[in-house]
C-alpha cells in the first residue's frame, strides 16, 4: 500500500509538473509593484536628450563669460538642471513623473537656445538677405531682382559664387520669412530681425512637436530639435529653411490620417495650409510635397476607392496651392518675372561646387570633369525615380517618405549637409506617429509579372539606374583643360605666397569655353582671380597663355602637407579643371 501510494504520488507530481502553467517573468521594462512605471525605453530617450544638452554648452558658457555674464549665469543653472534631470530620469517611479522630467529637459533646452541666441544673432548671408528683404517690404520697395552687393564681403557673410565667374547678391527665397521679419525689423533695425524669426520658429516648432508626439518620444524631439546644436546654429544664422521646418511639423505628424473617410476637416485643411506656407518659406518644402501627395493618395485610395481618394487629395493640394499663392501674390504682381527668377534662383544659378556629396569626386579627388551638368541631371532623375518607386511600392516605402526627398541632393553639384539635416525632425515625427501598419491597405499599381522581392528590387533598380549612369558619366569625364602652371612667389613678412600665375591652357573639348579662375585649399574656393592677360574664351582644341592674379595681389601658400590648387571653371557647359600649384622653391621661402 505504501509503495502504491508513493508511486501514485510520484506520477501525479510528474503530471502536475508537466501540465501546470509557468508564471511568466516580470516584464523587465516595468518596476515590480508599480503598475504605472515608465518603460525603460522612455527612460533611455530622456537620458539621451539630457546628455545631448551638453553639446556646445561649454563653448557658449565661455563666450558668455566674456560678453554677457548674466547669460553665463543662466547657463550654469542649466548645467544643474541637466544633472538633476539625469538623476530624476532614472529614479522616478511613474510615467507621469517622467513626463514632467521630459518637460524640464525641454525647458532647459529652450533656455540654452535663448542664451545661444543672445551670444550669436547676427546671421550669415541668408539672414542678412532676409533682413534686407524685410526692410524693403517695410518701405514698399521690390524684393526680387535687386542686387545688394554692399551686404557682402565680411568673413561672416559669405558670397555664393557662380560657375560663370560671378556671384549672386539677390534674394533667392520665397517671401514668407521676410514677411514675418518685416514687423520685427521695424523695431530691430538689423539682421537680428531675421534671426529672431527663425530662432522663434525653431523654439515654437520644438515645443509643438513635443506635445504632438507620444510621451516616450518627446525627449527625442528635444534632442533632435534643440539638443544636438546643429538646428539652433542654422536658426541663429537666419536660414529660411527653419521657418519651413516649423510649418512642416504639423503636416508630417500622423500624415496618413489626413482626409480619413473622405473628409479633410479642419485638421486636414490646417495641414494643407501649413504645407503651402512652408513652400512659401523655403524651396526644400517643394521636394517633400509630391512624396506626401503620392502617399496620401495611395492610403486614401486603399480606403475609399480611386474617385473619392483623388477628390480628397485634390482638395488637399488645392488648399496648399492657394495658401502658397496668397503669400506670393503681392510679390508676383509687383514684378512677376523678377519674382519667378528669384524663387527659382537656387535651382538654376549654377553655383560653384560645394558639399559632401558625390560631386566631390570631380572637385576634390580628381583633376576635374568636363560634364558637371550630368550631376544635376542625375539629381533630377533620382528625384523622379524615387517618386516612381514610392508610387509603385508605397506599402514598403511609405514610412520613409519624409527621408526619401533628400537623397536626390546627394547627387547634386550643391550637396551640403544642411539639405539633409535641417529636416531631420520630420524623420523623427514620422517614425513616432506613422507606423508601417498605416500602409498595409494602401493602393499600389498592379504590374503584370512583377511579383517577388527580386523582381521588385530589379524594377526599382531599373528606375533609379539612369541617375547613377549620369553620375558615372560626370565623375569619369576628364577635365576640359590641360593646364601647366608657373607661379610667381613673393614674401610678405613671414608668409610666402603667390602674386601671379602664368599658365598655358589647352581646350581638349569640342566646345568653346570661357574659363574663370580661383584657388582652393581644402573644401572652399577663394574669390575670383583677375585675368591680367589671356583671351576671354578658348575655342575648341585651341591653346592660350594666361596670367592670373589673386584677389588683393597676394595668396599665401602654406608649407607642409597642405596643398593649394588653381581651379578653372566654366558655366555653360559646367566644367572644372584642377591643377596643383607648385610649391615655392627654398630660395623663395
Amino acid at each position: 500500500m505504501a509503495g502504491t501510494y508513493r508511486a501514485g504520488t510520484s506520477v501525479g507530481m510528474r503530471r502536475r509538473t508537466a501540465t501546470a502553467p509557468v508564471a511568466p517573468p516580470s516584464p523587465p521594462t516595468r518596476a515590480r509593484g508599480v503598475p504605472d512605471a515608465p518603460r525603460q525605453l522612455h527612460r533611455g530617450m530622456t537620458l539621451l536628450a539630457t546628455i545631448s544638452l551638453f553639446i556646445g554648452t561649454r563653448t557658449a558658457w565661455t563666450d558668455a563669460m566674456l560678453s554677457r555674464p548674466h547669460a553665463a549665469g543662466v547657463i550654469s543653472v542649466c548645467y544643474a538642471s541637466i544633472l538633476v534631470c539625469a538623476v530624476l530620469g532614472l529614479v522616478v517611479r511613474t510615467r507621469r513623473a517622467l513626463i514632467r522630467v521630459d518637460a524640464a529637459v525641454l525647458i532647459t533646452a529652450v533656455a540654452l537656445v535663448m542664451c545661444g541666441y543672445l551670444l550669436d544673432h547676427m546671421g550669415s548671408d541668408e539672414g542678412v538677405l532676409t533682413a534686407q528683404a524685410a526692410n524693403e517690404i517695410l518701405h514698399g520697395h521690390p524684393v526680387y531682382g535687386r542686387p545688394w552687393p554692399w551686404l557682402f564681403g565680411t568673413p561672416r557673410v559669405g558670397i555664393t559664387k557662380t560657375m560663370s565667374g560671378g556671384a549672386d547678391f539677390t534674394y533667392g527665397y520665397p517671401p514668407l520669412t521676410a514677411l514675418l521679419a518685416a514687423p520685427v525689423h521695424a523695431v530691430v533695425h538689423s539682421t537680428a530681425a531675421a534671426t529672431l524669426v527663425t530662432t522663434s520658429a525653431l523654439l515654437l516648432s520644438s515645443v509643438l512637436l513635443w506635445f504632438l508626439l507620444p510621451a516616450p518620444w518627446r525627449s527625442a524631439a528635444t534632442a533632435v530639435c534643440l539638443g544636438f546644436g546643429f538646428l539652433p546654429h542654422y536658426a541663429y544664422l537666419g536660414y529660411p529653411a527653419i521657418t519651413a521646418l516649423a510649418l512642416l511639423v504639423p503636416v508630417v505628424v500622423c500624415w496618413p490620417d489626413t482626409g480619413r473617410y473622405g473628409h479633410l476637416g479642419p485638421g486636414g485643411v490646417l495641414r494643407a495650409a501649413c504645407l503651402g506656407a512652408a513652400g512659401a518659406a523655403q524651396q526644400l518644402a517643394w521636394f517633400l510635397a509630391p512624396f506626401l501627395l503620392i502617399g496620401l493618395y495611395a492610403v486614401r485610395r486603399g480606403e475609399l476607392g480611386p474617385r473619392r481618394a483623388l477628390a480628397v487629395t485634390a482638395r488637399y493640394a488645392a488648399t496648399a496651392a492657394l495658401t502658397w499663392s496668397a503669400l506670393n501674390a503681392y510679390f508676383a504682381v509687383q514684378g512677376f518675372s523678377a519674382w519667378l527668377d528669384g524663387i527659382l534662383l537656387p535651382l538654376r544659378q549654377k553655383a560653384i561646387l560645394h558639399g559632401q556629396g558625390v560631386m566631390g569626386v570631380s572637385y576634390y579627388f580628381t583633376d576635374g570633369s568636363s560634364r558637371l551638368d550630368y550631376y544635376s541631371y542625375g539629381s533630377t532623375l533620382l528625384l523622379f525615380g524615387l517618386l516612381a518607386v514610392t508610387l509603385l511600392f508605397v506599402r514598403r516605402l511609405g514610412p520613409a517618405i519624409t527621408v526619401l526627398p533628400w537623397l536626390a541632393f546627394y547627387l547634386a553639384t550643391r550637396s551640403q549637409d544642411g539639405y539633409f539635416l535641417m529636416m531631420t525632425p520630420l524623420w523623427l515625427a514620422a517614425t513616432a506617429t506613422v507606423p508601417a501598419a498605416a500602409f498595409a491597405t494602401a493602393w499600389q499599381p498592379r504590374l503584370p509579372r512583377v511579383t517577388g522581392r527580386r523582381v521588385k528590387a530589379a524594377l526599382a533598380a531599373v528606375l533609379l539606374a539612369p541617375a547613377f549612369v549620369c553620375v558615372l558619366i560626370a565623375a569619369a569625364s576628364p577635365p576640359p583643360l590641360n593646364m601647366s602652371l608657373t607661379p610667381r612667389y613673393a614674401t610678405h613678412g613671414s608668409r610666402v605666397g603667390v602674386t601671379a600665375i602664368r599658365l598655358r591652357a589647352v581646350n581638349t573639348t569640342g566646345t568653346t569655353l570661357a574659363p574663370h579662375f580661383a584657388s582652393r585649399r581644402g573644401q572652399g574656393a577663394s574669390g575670383w582671380w583677375t585675368v591680367a592677360s589671356g583671351p576671354a574664351t578658348l575655342a575648341p582644341h585651341a591653346s592660350a597663355e594666361y596670367v592670373v592674379e589673386p584677389p588683393g595681389g597676394f595668396r599665401s601658400v602654406p608649407g607642409g602637407r597642405s596643398r593649394t590648387y588653381l581651379i578653372a571653371v566654366t558655366g555653360t557647359p559646367m566644367t572644372i579643371t584642377t591643377a596643383d600649384i607648385p610649391a615655392a622653391s627654398p630660395a623663395a621661402r
